[in-house]
């Protein structure tokens, strides 16, 4: 490998580590689930996952690098398996990808949208991540909910890794369902507030002016603080401390339930417990106080665990 190879490779790890993420769980949210799923899985799944991320082009490279360093051999899969579930937000920021479709990539528009061939697609498919249910408390129409979403995708991905498709495919539906199943279960990713300010919805709270209440001058968005409510490390072991004091909850084959179904619930709870006060009906900015702040944390945890349960329960039943 060139040493100009290395040095590309070296500043993707480095703005992959340093720049925030986008949209759903950050990275540690997302490895909060991811961690979870895989203590969950058995030998026999664990062997069959950990051969299909292998494959991703990432894999040799950026995940390799963001090892911590002297990584213990019994946490090496795990760790992998954890930053894996970041890969569909890390694209966004890698140049050799792009947005597809309209409103710089939310909107699916065209036949590429619903894409599925592996990695030889280079389309960000942004608007895979979300599902925005729509409501509205002051009686403007609700808009129609674009497709694909991840509702969408996550049958599409389950029904691939539960087939005699090519591992390539698989192991490009498998970083995407791990991805995926953490997304539908942050609250503001099956929600959109539509008012008559926002006709076609603010954006999962994106739109919502929001921070801490120690924030000294607010900038944030109500998106973001339910993003990072449960930390911002990128370090894998620090997410593990985290994940490994969760209460897990007993998730079986015949209770998992679908994608519709984690939905369903997460916009129950955005509209109870995250368009709560202090949030108005405006687009603020709201500054979070203890009870939120508590409350947003609680659930935000409860979702993670469950969010891991569920996605080990699908892996042991459905991949082939």
């Amino acid at each position: 490998m060139t040493h100009r190879k290395l040095s590309s490779i070296a500043l993707m790890v480095s703005a992959l580590l340093a720049a925030p993420s986008l949209q759903a769980w950050n990275n540690f949210g997302h490895m909060a689930v991811a961690y979870v799923a895989y203590m969950k899985l058995d030998a026999a799944t664990r062997a069959k996952v950990d051969h299909l991320l292998s494959l991703n082009p990432y894999f040799m490279t950026v995940w390799q690098q963001q090892l911590p360093a002297g990584t213990a051999a019994a946490d090496r899969g795990a760790f992998l398996f954890m930053l894996a579930a970041t890969w569909p937000d890390a694209i966004k920021r890698d140049n050799q990808y792009h947005n597809d479709g309209a409103g710089g990539g939310d909107r699916p528009t065209g036949p590429e949208a619903a894409r599925n061939t592996g990695y030889d697609d280079f389309n960000r498919h942004k608007y895979w991540h979300f599902v925005d249910h729509p409501f509205s408390k002051d009686g403007t129409p609700l808009p129609a909910i674009p497709v694909p979403n991840a509702e969408t995708q996550i049958a599409v991905f389950r029904q691939v890794l539960n087939s005699t498709q090519a591992e390539a495919l698989k192991s490009y539906d498998l970083v995407w369902l791990l991805h995926l199943v953490g997304d539908v279960h942050q609250p503001l990713h099956a929600t959109a507030r539509v008012s008559q300010a926002h006709p076609n919805g603010d954006a999962g709270g994106n739109d919502v002016g929001f921070c801490s209440a120690t924030a000294p001058k607010c900038t944030g968005e109500l998106h973001a603080y339910w993003d990072d409510i449960l930390g911002t490390s990128n370090d894998p072991a620090a997410v593990k401390t985290f994940a490994a004091a969760l209460k897990i909850p007993s998730v079986t084959k015949t209770s998992v339930g679908s994608g519709s179904k984690w939905i369903g619930e997460s916009f129950k709870l955005a509209k109870a417990d995250v368009y709560a006060a202090p949030v108005g009906a405006g687009d603020g900015p709201y500054h979070a106080n203890q009870k939120y702040a508590d409350r947003a944390h609680r659930v935000a945890a409860q979702r993670v665990a469950l969010a891991g349960a569920r996605l080990a329960a699908i892996l042991k039943a459905e991949l082939q």
